[in-house]
């Protein structure tokens, strides 16, 4: 799906995003398989393909989420929506600690089971020193 952003747009979205994941937070450098734009309401919901309602995603987060809006939140039980990064603040639903991301609400819990945020090469990369 992502061939159809312009060059120009994904250049922006990869600086906009500090060269990483809006979602996991994983940077370009560690990652197997190239980030890429994230429609965050995707276009089979009638998202448009403008930096507003694009993210930087790397491949594995873009995937999981595909073309939901929502998951379950286990704690409650209760569906509520993903986080947008265009919308929410990342530290408002999530906690970086050691490595590992803590959600923070609904939305960081449901988000970080739908995304499996702290699988194993996301929570790596993590903890490695910064280059």
């Amino acid at each position: 799906m992502s061939q159809r952003v312009p060059a120009s747009m994904r250049r922006e979205l990869q600086k906009r995003a500090g060269f990483r994941c809006e979602y996991c937070l994983v940077h370009e450098r560690d990652a197997v398989f190239a980030h890429e734009p994230d429609h965050v309401l995707s276009r089979r919901h009638g998202g448009e393909t403008t930096l507003l309602n694009l993210a930087w995603a790397c491949f594995t987060c873009n995937r999981l989420k595909s073309c939901d809006l929502s998951s379950i939140d286990l704690e409650t039980g209760r569906i509520v929506r993903l986080f947008n990064p265009r919308r929410d603040n990342w530290h408002k639903h999530f906690h970086l600690k050691r490595g590992r991301i803590i959600p923070l609400t609904a939305i960081g819990r449901a988000t970080e089971y739908h995304l499996q945020l702290n699988r194993k090469d996301a929570f790596d990369s993590r903890r490695r020193p910064t280059k």
